[in-house]
């Protein structure tokens, strides 16, 4: 992610009158509930944690509604079309992880 998509990012979502969340980006580390537990490279992948929130929360937080349904629409797209030539069942894992994401935000509506 580069500062002018960040910037860009931060003036869209001011605009729109949404605020982003905080973060550090200075820190890096395990989930603190995770310390101590097999990495699970699905649910919670260590290197998509920062601080005090998750990846995909600040992803959620900045997207519009349809921009959002759209980036998980993506990822699922994207772990169906290659799990054969990349990573097998664990593709189909991450495909059903953002499936359920996406069910549970139509579940909000």
């Amino acid at each position: 992610m580069t500062d002018a998509w960040v910037r860009d990012a931060w003036i869209r979502a001011t605009e729109e009158g949404r605020t982003m969340a905080k973060w550090d980006t200075n820190k890096m580390h395990e989930y603190e509930e995770d310390k101590g537990k097999p990495f699970n490279p699905v649910n919670r992948p260590i290197h998509y944690g920062q601080g005090k929130i998750e990846c995909i929360d600040y992803i959620e937080d900045f997207l519009s509604y349809e921009e959002y349904v759209g980036y998980l629409r993506g990822n699922i797209a994207k772990y169906l079309h290659r799990w054969r030539y990349k990573n097998g069942i664990e593709d189909l894992k991450k495909a059903e992880w953002y499936g359920g994401r996406l069910i549970k935000l139509q579940e909000k509506l």
